[in-house]
């Protein structure tokens, strides 16, 4: 599917430890959260329309189910396993007032590891192919404790030279910081308030000047990497795996065999898998 008309954000701060891992908390150490385990901010990955007061870039179209382009070999880019949320959106008085999630999949928040980016954005966008959303979404019933994402995990694998490698921890969905109703609650308000300030922008003026977009991609922060992934960068020619499975149906094996064998049940799996390319 094609997300063109879509608004794209990001969460930074979801899950606990991976700021540290992706040496990323130097970059926050003046954004000030008033619960100590709260994201620390919001950021465009994406935006449906030109828009003046943001860097053009942020216009072109990153997503790709197939491919990621390294744009060269110097540069330390890694994969950033996530969960990427569809939602429909609603606005009063010109702001947005509800986040509606209806749908959730596999997602690559493919970032560059450089130190001193004025913005999380200029290392989430540098052009077409640099992100990652699955094909197979999973319709969510209620986005609430009892719901369908309380059976679900997160794993991510990287091929390279033949062999498969564990990239991100294998955790459940459940452990975000943030999640459900008190993740809905505070993706609104922080668009609403996050101003221009250290890494984080002004999302409420992008989003007013994009003509209150409908539908949005919001992916809700990235998980913790094994000791492999915290300290391997991609390279052309490596494959990377993003999976959320249901962990009452499947194993963390079964989804091993599944990507070695290349047979998926899309039923109860949303896969994501990416060859990085140069």
């Amino acid at each position: 599917m094609n997300y063109r008309d879509f608004l794209g954000l990001g969460i930074a701060g979801n899950f606990a430890l991976h700021l540290a891992q992706a040496g990323e908390l130097e970059d926050f150490k003046d954004v000030i959260t008033a619960d100590e385990a709260a994201p620390k901010g919001m950021f465009p990955f994406y935006l449906p329309k030109r828009v003046r007061e943001a860097k053009e870039i942020l216009s072109t179209y990153p997503l790709s189910s197939s491919t990621i382009k390294i744009p060269n070999k110097e540069l330390n880019i890694q994969a950033e396993p996530e969960v990427a949320l569809i939602c429909r959106l609603e606005y009063e008085n010109n702001k947005p007032s509800k986040i509606i999630p209806t749908h959730f999949g596999a997602y690559n928040d493919c970032s560059i590891r450089v130190a001193g980016a004025s913005k999380i954005s200029d290392k989430k966008n540098w052009g077409e192919n640099s992100k990652g959303l699955s094909e197979n979404l999973i319709k969510i019933d209620r986005f609430s404790d009892g719901g369908i994402m309380d059976n679900y995990s997160i794993c991510s694998f990287l091929k390279r030279d033949g062999k498969l490698h564990a990239y991100g921890e294998n955790v459940e969905l459940k452990g975000y910081s943030y999640f459900y109703e008190k993740l809905q609650e505070w993706m609104v308000e922080q668009i609403n308030i996050q101003r221009d300030f250290g890494p984080l922008e002004p999302l409420s003026d992008y989003i007013a000047s994009c003509n209150n977009p409908s539908d949005a991609i919001i992916s809700i922060g990235a998980t913790r990497y094994t000791s492999y992934g915290e300290s391997t960068f991609l390279q052309e020619g490596d494959e990377v795996f993003v999976v959320l499975y249901s962990h009452t149906e499947l194993s963390l094996d079964d989804v091993i065999k599944s990507i070695k064998k290349s047979s998926f049940e899309s039923s109860n799996m949303s896969l994501l898998k990416q060859k990085v390319i140069l």
